[in-house]
């Protein structure tokens, strides 16, 4: 077990943490969510012992062993496979075998395993960093974002082998469906604090919405009540009889705290423009062939039409052709046979994975949007980077000192600049964090164009792919189908068949994710209908003392010599009465908690076919 306790650490004036705890038990498996630039790797680095805090302490237990994948390459040995045993413990130095098991479920072959590991992409190196730090077999295992460097088989084995990881796990990916399907308990960094529950993301994000609106209600409860508190003693202290009711006011609201209205947390909001396009067809490849090397070619004998609207998802391995192919539709390379045709009224917005190089260091984000378009004028530009989340004075950052996240950005708004009707996307989830990602997958459903996406996010797969091209050992072809029925029907190459396939209910095949949202439009709903009785109750004790507020004051400003006898009780008793029903709306306010408890339980069936639909 992990005790952090009172840990905070800021950069400059910039604070990540303040004060947060929490523990980390036996064999619980924590997703760690957070936006990008709030925390998420720097807590890992304070785990790890790499850096450390401000104040505050990480407490673990005597030879506890954490393993970090490292992304710096720093390798010593002949071959990929000696490498790889390096990781191994003491006692374990000769299993080769369980090294070899690692490598290959990370997509290394017997032949690779021989080769000397700087012959490899960095993408493979990181691969067998990450082979290392699994075969070591750590009590706690820090990944943060293993998935970027793997191609969809490996996820999926990498998936299957942490759902059955024997020790703790601590987990930062972009991908929902990756991580609800292995965590046992989520932790969000939010509002510079942590917040763990146990469950996926979609308890964990349900439960911060409903903290936050039940914080913002008692915010303004309080407000409320203390400016009642305040008029009452400015009204009546100069009177001697309600002099012990106005000290029992002054008291209460010298202990009342006041708390701060909550800052609007930023979303990434945007759509894509489209260009109008009202032909049916909107491409044609024929025969196409391409290699980088004349005897081993990636695309030989490839022909298929696309039509208007169609969503078309490249799959399979990484290193078989499909960013090759992407840009061979980009026309960024050209063919070596065959021909690809457009219909001459398409206009083409592409994001590729090398497209990040091509931003100007010395320019600033507006910069970089300004420049993308001969239309663009500053106002639209300034948009654009509000829309992606470059607000205010942000947009004047450098591209040199921005993430590889807010590189992705700034690529998606380059490309938002210009209305377009087809959408070529290389992986434009990686380096996006979650709620990014699921704002493009708002985007790219909502988009009226045709769109054309590299990807190896399941959930993006199972939401939006129509037909998919499909890389494997003997060339590349086009299925006709979704990503559930591919399943089905051909399954991964190199998965067993009771392994092939994940969890998924009978009864869905494939549902958009217009129909997750509407899913939970359904849940939102039950959800205010079954409050609403308990909102009536509130909003009627709140007019109760509204009147009898109004009584007083009538009373105050009517009252004389002659009359304040009789009316001087009457006041004291209206003031007891609002006392009453504060103490009422506090009550409530306790039901009101018991009550959403309630809810919880009953929608949980709705909750369980969200979390299957979401992780699928």
């Amino acid at each position: 077990m992990i005790s952090v306790e009172n840990l905070t650490k800021s950069f400059g004036k910039y604070i990540l943490f303040d004060s947060i705890s929490f523990k980390l038990n036996s064999r619980e498996r924590i997703g760690l969510v957070g936006r990008n630039g709030h925390g998420k790797t720097t807590l890992f680095r304070l785990v790890a012992g790499m850096d450390q805090p401000d104040s505050g302490n990480i407490l673990t237990p005597k030879s506890y062993r954490i393993g970090y994948v490292q992304q710096h390459i720093d390798f010593s040995m002949r071959t990929v496979l000696e490498e790889a045993m390096t990781g191994l413990v003491a006692s374990e130095k000769d299993h080769s075998w369980k090294a070899e098991k690692i490598l290959a479920g990370l997509g290394f072959s017997l032949a690779d395993m021989q080769q000397p590991p700087e012959t490899f992409s960095g993408g493979f190196q990181v691969r067998l960093n990450l082979a290392k730090a699994l075969v070591s077999e750590p009590d706690l295992l820090l990944l943060d974002e293993p998935t970027n460097y793997l191609d969809i088989t490996s996820i999926r084995w990498i998936e299957r082998f942490l759902i059955n990881w024997p020790h703790e796990l601590m987990l930062i990916t972009h991908d929902r469906s990756f991580m609800d399907k292995i965590v046992t308990h989520t932790l969000g960094i939010h509002r510079r604090k942590v917040r763990k529950i146990a469950g996926d993301t979609g308890k964990y994000y349900a439960q911060i919405a409903l903290d936050e609106e039940v914080y913002e209600k008692t915010r303004q409860n309080d407000e409320k009540r203390r400016k009642e508190i305040e008029v009452f003693i400015s009204r009546f202290r100069a009177k001697a009889r309600l002099a012990n009711m106005v000290q029992s006011r002054i008291k209460t609201l010298s202990k009342m705290t006041r708390q701060e209205k909550l800052d609007k947390v930023k979303n990434l909001e945007f759509s894509f423009q489209t260009q109008p396009f009202s032909a049916k067809h909107v491409l044609t490849v024929r025969d196409l062939e391409f290699g980088f090397d004349p005897q081993t070619p990636l695309i030989q004998d490839l022909g298929f039409s696309i039509q208007a609207g169609e969503r078309i998802c490249v799959i399979g391995k990484n290193g078989k052709g499909k960013t090759t192919l992407l840009k061979l539709l980009a026309g960024s390379l050209t063919p070596q046979k065959g021909d690809i045709t457009f219909h001459p009224a398409i206009t083409a917005g592409v994001f590729e994975q090398t497209n990040i190089q091509t931003l100007v260091d010395s320019r600033t984000v507006e910069e970089e949007i300004l420049y993308s378009h001969p239309h663009v004028d500053r106002q639209l530009a300034r948009n654009i980077c509000g829309a992606m989340m470059f607000g205010g004075e942000t947009a004047l950052k450098k591209i040199a000192v921005l993430s590889g996240g807010e590189k992705s950005r700034v690529m998606l708004g380059k490309i938002l600049v210009t209305p377009v009707n087809l959408l070529l996307l290389d992986e434009p989830t990686n380096h996006l964090d979650m709620e990014s990602c699921d704002a493009l997958l708002e985007a790219i459903d909502s988009f009226d164009g045709t769109v054309i996406m590299v990807t190896h996010n399941e959930l993006f797969l199972h939401a939006l792919a129509e037909r998919l091209i499909v890389f494997h050992q003997n060339g590349v072809s086009m299925f006709e189908g979704g990503y559930q029925r591919f399943l089905d029907k051909n399954g991964w190459e190199d998965e067993s068949p009771e392994t092939a396939q994940l969890p998924v209910s009978a009864s869905v095949d494939r549902l958009s994710s217009k129909q997750i949202r509407k899913l939970r439009s359904e849940i939102i709903t039950r959800r205010s209908k079954s409050l609403k009785p308990m909102e009536t109750r509130l909003s009627a004790i709140e007019k109760d003392i509204e009147h009898h507020e109004a009584q007083i004051a009538d009373f105050s400003h009517a009252m004389t010599a002659a009359t304040q006898e009789n009316d001087g009780p009457r006041i004291v008793k209206l003031s007891q009465e609002i006392h009453h029903s504060q103490q009422r709306i506090e009550s409530l306010f306790g039901e009101l908690e018991a009550l959403t408890a309630s809810y919880e339980a009953e929608k949980k069936l709705f909750d369980q076919q969200l979390v299957e639909i979401e992780s699928i």
